[in-house]
């Protein structure tokens, strides 16, 4: 079924996450002027290890959606920062466990309240109604395209 409710530009600027983008850069803006030193992509890194500290770098690719490359140049880094660390897995020598650091525990908070500043600057005057129908409509999308690589389609 042919969906024409956007022009074709519209809808790909929307679908590809131009809201996104946007709060993504709020983000690192509100990072910047709080004088925390890390970049957002390395903030989902350390997001993701706060939820469950321990992740191999196979998980935090899954986890992030991001290659195994970029992966590894975000830990890199964030072992340079000392926010984390490499611990080799006792199963498999060959995998790496990712750990925070102490430097990690102590952002957590600080970065958590920006993170939620500006999820509310983002979501000034949009109902609860409207967030609902939002977060349905963006898993219809995501469920329809994931379902589709599964089968082989893609």
């Amino acid at each position: 079924m042919q969906n024409n409710q956007f022009k074709r530009g519209e809808l790909y600027s929307f679908i590809t996450g131009k809201a996104s983008t946007a709060i993504g850069r709020r983000l690192q803006k509100n990072f910047k002027d709080a004088n925390v030193e890390i970049t957002i992509e390395q903030w989902s890194v350390l997001y993701h290890l706060w939820k469950q500290d321990g992740l191999s770098q196979q998980q935090l690719c899954d986890a992030t959606f991001r290659d195994k490359p970029s992966i590894t140049r975000l830990v890199d880094n964030l072992e340079k920062l000392q926010l984390v660390k490499r611990v080799a897995s006792k199963d498999d020598r060959r995998m790496n466990m990712i750990f925070l650091a102490q430097g990690a525990s102590d952002l957590q908070q600080k970065t958590m309240e920006l993170a939620n500043q500006t999820l509310n600057e983002a979501l000034k005057g949009v109902t609860i109604e409207q967030i609902e129908i939002a977060k349905l409509v963006l898993q219809k999308v995501y469920d329809n395209l994931a379902q589709t690589n599964l089968t082989g389609l893609i």
